[in-house]
């Protein structure tokens, strides 16, 4: 199987003022004028949500769709012809307990990861980041707390809005120097990189690229450092323009 390709976001059209991440994101896309499909499923499939996707990609290079689940109007051959269809799949935010439950009931995550091996480029901000690592730092159930679950496509963890988020740097940090969350990846908001995962590779994954929208902003690399604590570094993503 050729590489998975996974962009983790901090931003993009649901951010104020955020307008290069996501041309970044198609820029990165298979094919001239690729389909990218938003799933908001993490949001509830919020209308607004889905509203937003729909105004900022109207005006790029692509072909825009957003995925119902709570409403759903695609049979069983329809849903995935949707998925199987597009070159990107493009994840909101939300919650990631939810998303993960709602994918598996339609089948969803079984579909995702067959996209992923047509060569579909996987995306998403927060909870649509949080969701292709095998487990997360998440506040699906109210405070921060270790979500030992995800679709495992990127090895290792994940925690958004690293540098934000009172309280997301320390619990990450903590879970992980615990062993509560293996060794993994944060990334701070207006910061994206992008991974290309080779399944069976038995090493973590190197990011391809570290962008930003915002001077400063950093990918970060966290391990148990065998003392009890963390061994942290930090690549600071290159400025987009």
């Amino acid at each position: 199987m050729s590489s998975v390709r996974i962009a983790v976001l901090g931003g993009g059209f649901s951010v104020a003022g955020d307008t290069v991440l996501d041309p970044w994101v198609l820029g990165h896309a298979r094919g001239p004028r690729p389909r990218v499909c938003f799933v908001p499923t993490a949001s509830g499939d919020a209308p607004a949500y889905g509203a937003a996707f729909r105004a900022a990609f109207a005006g790029l290079d692509c072909e825009p769709s957003v995925l119902s689940l709570f409403e759903r109007t695609l049979d069983a051959e329809g849903l995935p012809a949707r998925l199987l269809a597009q070159e990107v799949l493009y994840v909101g935010g939300g919650n990631t307990a939810n998303l993960l439950a709602v994918w598996r009931v339609h089948g969803v995550d079984r579909l995702i990861r067959e996209a992923a091996a047509r060569g579909a480029l996987l995306c998403g901000i927060s909870a649509g980041a949080n969701c292709w690592a095998e487990a997360s730092l998440t506040d699906s159930y109210g405070p921060l707390a270790v979500l030992a679950d995800g679709l495992g496509l990127l090895p290792g963890s994940f925690c958004p809005h690293y540098d934000s988020e009172p309280g997301r740097r320390p619990a990450y940090r903590a879970a992980v120097a615990s062993g509560a969350l293996p060794g993994g990846w944060a990334l701070d908001d207006g910061a994206a990189a992008l991974f290309a995962v080779r399944p069976g590779a038995g090493e973590p994954p190197q990011p391809v690229e570290v962008v930003s929208r915002l001077p400063g902003a950093r990918l970060h690399r966290l391990v148990p450092d065998g003392r009890g604590g963390t061994t942290e570094t930090a690549r600071e993503g290159r400025l987009l323009g």
